[in-house]
C-alpha cells in the first residue's frame, strides 16, 4: 500500500506542533545548533515492524539532510535487541523528532504484531483477517497500512467507499429487504452491498435480497456453521464479534471467508522500540 506523502506530512507536522508548540526548551538551550549525531532505533521486544518510512519522514521534516538507513523492511519479524534503523543528522532534529517518530512506529508495529498473531493462528485455513473502522482518529490510513504489514487485509476505509447496512440502518429502513431495495436504486452498480445479520432468518432475508456480502454478527459457532451452509457460496461470509487469539481458529473452521477484528486497531499494545544516540 502506498502511503501518501501529503497525508503523512500533515499528520507529522500536527504531532510535532503538539509536542513542542513553542520549541523544545531543553534541546534548544542545551545542544549546539550545529551539532550532529548518530542514533539507532532498537527493538526492545519481539514483533512485526511497521512504519519505518513514517519515522524517517519525521526526521526529514526536521532536518532535510538527515540520513535514515533502514536495517529491516516493514513486515519483518524482529527480536529484542535488533537494530531496525540507523540515523545520522542534526542532533537537535534527532532529539526533537524522537518521541513523535517512536510514538508512530511503536503504534503501527503494535498493530502489525497483533494482526500477525491472528493471521498465524489461521494460516492453514482459507479465512482472512481484516480490520474495521475502529481506528485511532486521524490514524486510520496508517493503521490500516500496518494491518497489511502484519499479513491482514483491509475492510472499507470509510463510510464513503462501501455499503454496509447495519442493525440500526435495518431498523430505520424497515427491514433488510426494504433497505437493500432502496440503496440498490441509489448507488452505482459497481458498489457491493453488505448486510449485517444476527439470526438465520436475517441471513435468509439477505440472501433473498441478493446482497454481495453477509456479516454474521456475534453469532455462536453452531449458528455460524448453519449460516455458512445456508449461504452455500451465494455471498461472501464475514464473521464479526468476540474475535480474539483464543476464538479465531474455531471461527475460521466454520467456513467463513472473512473475519473482521476491531481489536487489531483499537486495543493493541505498542511495540517497545527505543532510540539511542551513539
Amino acid at each position: 500500500m502506498h502511503i501518501d506523502k501529503f497525508y503523512i506530512d500533515d499528520l507529522i507536522i500536527n504531532s510535532l506542533k503538539e509536542d513542542m508548540p513553542m520549541g523544545d526548551i531543553t534541546t534548544d538551550n542545551l545542544i549546539d545548533i550545529n551539532s550532529t549525531s548518530e542514533a539507532r532505533l532498537i527493538a526492545k521486544e519481539r514483533g512485526i515492524i511497521a512504519g519505518l518510512d513514517v519515522a524517517k519522514r519525521v526526521f526529514e521534516i526536521l532536518d532535510e539532510k538527515v540520513v535514515f538507513l533502514k536495517r529491516v523492511d516493514d513486515g519483518t519479524l524482529v527480536d529484542r535487541g535488533d537494530v531496525i534503523a540507523e540515523i545520522r543528522g542534526n542532533t537537535r532534529a534527532l532529539l526533537k523528532g524522537e518521541r513523535t517518530a517512536l510514538n508512530l512506529i511503536q503504534r503501527l508495529s503494535g498493530v502489525a504484531t497483533k494482526t500477525n498473531e491472528l493471521c498465524e493462528k489461521i494460516k492453514d485455513l482459507p479465512a482472512k483477517i481484516v480490520d474495521t473502522r475502529k481506528t485511532t482518529p486521524g490514524m486510520r490510513f496508517l493503521e490500516k497500512y500496518a494491518v497489511r504489514a502484519g499479513g491482514g487485509q483491509n475492510h472499507r476505509f470509510c463510510l464513503s467507499d462501501g455499503v454496509l447496512i447495519k442493525d440500526n440502518h435495518i431498523k430505520a429502513a424497515g427491514g433488510i429487504k426494504k433497505a437493500v431495495e432502496i440503496i440498490r436504486n441509489r448507488i452505482p452498480h459497481t458498489i457491493k452491498i453488505e448486510v449485517e445479520t444476527e439470526t438465520l432468518e436475517q441471513v435468509q432475508e439477505a440472501l433473498e435480497a441478493g446482497v454481495d456480502i453477509i456479516m454474521l454478527d456475534n453469532m455462536s459457532l453452531d449458528m455460524m456453521k448453519q449460516a455458512v451452509e445456508l449461504i452455500n457460496g451465494r455471498a461472501l461470509v464475514e464473521a464479526s464479534g468476540n474475535v480474539n487469539i483464543d476464538t479465531v481458529y474455531n471461527i475460521a473452521l466454520t467456513g467463513v471467508d472473512i473475519i473482521s477484528v476491531g481489536a487489531i486497531t483499537h486495543s493493541v499494545k505498542a511495540l517497545d522500540i527505543s532510540m539511542r544516540i551513539i
